[in-house]
């Protein structure tokens, strides 16, 4: 089997890899392994100081890096651009407070001294996707690497050179040899990796089977998971919105990177006096999105990642507009080459549609009609995921009352959900557990040993 690396704009064949025999894999995992040591053992401040090169590097080769992610994945160069330097802001954060992050707690307690201190695990494995082939990855690296593991990555079939130049970004930082290495292997031989003793750990992004998957092999051999998984995240529009606001915003949630984003808002529960407004608004305004070649700056909606991803997503708006959903713009693919398909709107959603029970990971906007405002919260929690989610009113206080309410690892009040390096990012339900990002997800790798003194 090998990588195959195709621009989804027009499907063409860029680059192909061999993937690596067991023999190649185990020396690979082991050299990483025996880094452990003299990584762990590397003063903190030196590790900060060598991911504040990473984010140099990363700045210094944004618009090669760039251009990758575009031909590679598909998305806009302008968000592709904004990836990159999210990349480089988030190892900046960590070599930022790094040394705050990990010091020492002082407990009062009834010995002479005690305190909890915070110490690397090892070799922990990243299972990653695609739809933001370098931000995924160094969410992941920064504070782990800068917390004094090392790391391994699994990435997506179908960015090797993305996966292959982070790697390149991190050599060329001046890290140590094999504190992170990009492994060249098959989706059958990452169970294998979790159980080799190398690894103290694993972390995924990515679907809700392969989390279970991935979940079950580390629970069967003893070894931490952070999850982050598939999500459908309400996008709640109160009574008393500012529309237009609300609009510009859900247009940008949905359909940035091509819908194709596990925080992007899907269901779009819209409370029942201000719903033929907002639809009439948000049809207006998607059917202004442009398709066309993702490296020009004129186009608005980029190709989905691949054409197989297209046509399982055109399969969930048939199967969800014969079981009496109603399609009130696109819905279909784009003739031609490339894995385009139509910005989308799909309303009178009811519960038992595949468009309300799953995730819609495309250019594809579900809305419902919600009685009320107590309707809308129902509904909002009426799903096996638990991600993100918005909620749009003038009254900050009413919004933020209701955002206690959502049942998500995070809401936003009169913003569209993203990632913050700063803040905690997460899901519960179905969307799976543990966090990244701040301090919580640095702690997450780490041994919170507690030492006790007489």
């Amino acid at each position: 089997m090998a990588y195959q690396s195709i621009n989804p704009a027009n499907g063409e064949l860029l680059a192909s890899f061999d993937t690596w025999d067991d023999v190649t894999l185990w020396r690979e995992v082991e050299a990483v392994g025996d880094a452990n040591a003299l990584w762990s053992a590397t003063p903190l401040s030196e590790r900060c100081d060598l991911m504040q090169r990473a984010a140099h590097q990363l700045r210094q080769d944004k618009a090669a890096l760039a251009a990758m992610i575009t031909r590679e994945m598909g998305k806009l160069i302008s968000e592709a651009e904004a990836e990159v330097e999210k990349c480089a802001l988030g190892c900046e954060f960590y070599a930022n407070h790094g040394i705050q992050f990990l010091q020492d707690e002082v407990i009062a307690t009834d010995a002479g001294k005690s305190f909890a201190c915070y110490q690397p695990i090892g070799t922990v494995l990243a299972v990653m996707p695609w739809n933001f082939p370098l931000w995924q990855v160094f969410r992941f690296a920064a504070p782990a690497l800068v917390a004094g593991n090392t790391g391994v990555l699994k990435h997506a079939s179908n960015v090797p050179q993305c996966a292959l130049a982070i790697e390149e970004v991190f050599k060329k930082a001046g890290f140590p040899a094999n504190v992170f290495r990009t492994l060249m292997i098959s989706a059958r031989q990452v169970q294998s990796v979790i159980e080799h003793p190398v690894i103290k750990a694993v972390t995924l992004t990515g679907s809700e089977p392969a989390g279970r998957q991935v979940a079950s092999h580390a629970g069967a051999n003893l070894k931490k998971s952070v999850l982050e998984l598939g999500g459908s995240d309400p996008f709640v529009v109160l009574d008393d919105a500012d529309l237009e606001h609300a609009v510009k915003n859900a247009v940008i949630s949905r359909f940035m990177n091509a819908g194709q984003s596990c925080i992007a808002a899907k269901r779009f529960i819209v409370v029942n006096s201000i719903a033929d407004e907002f639809l009439q608004q948000f049809k207006t305004a998607t059917e202004a999105l442009k398709t066309g070649d993702p490296m020009d700056a004129a186009t608005t909606l980029a190709p989905l990642a691949r054409s197989d991803l297209r046509d399982e997503l055109h399969q969930q708006v048939t199967d969800s507009i014969a079981a009496g959903a109603r399609m009130v713009t696109g819905c279909e693919p784009v003739a031609g080459p490339g894995a385009f398909y139509q910005p989308s709107i799909l309303a009178d959603i009811k519960p038992g549609m595949r468009a309300y029970e799953e995730e819609f990971f495309g250019p594809v906007a579900l809305v419902i009609v919600a009685e009320d405002e107590s309707d809308a919260l129902r509904i909002a929690n009426d799903s096996r995921f638990g991600l993100g989610g918005s909620v749009w009113t003038r009254d900050s206080q009413r919004g933020e009352a209701f955002a206690r309410k959502v049942q998500s690892g995070s809401v936003f009040v009169n913003g569209f959900v993203k990632s913050d390096p700063r803040l905690p990012f997460g899901g519960i339900k179905a969307s799976g557990y543990g966090r990244e990002l701040s301090h919580h997800g640095m702690h997450e790798f780490v041994n919170v040993k507690t030492v006790w003194i007489r």
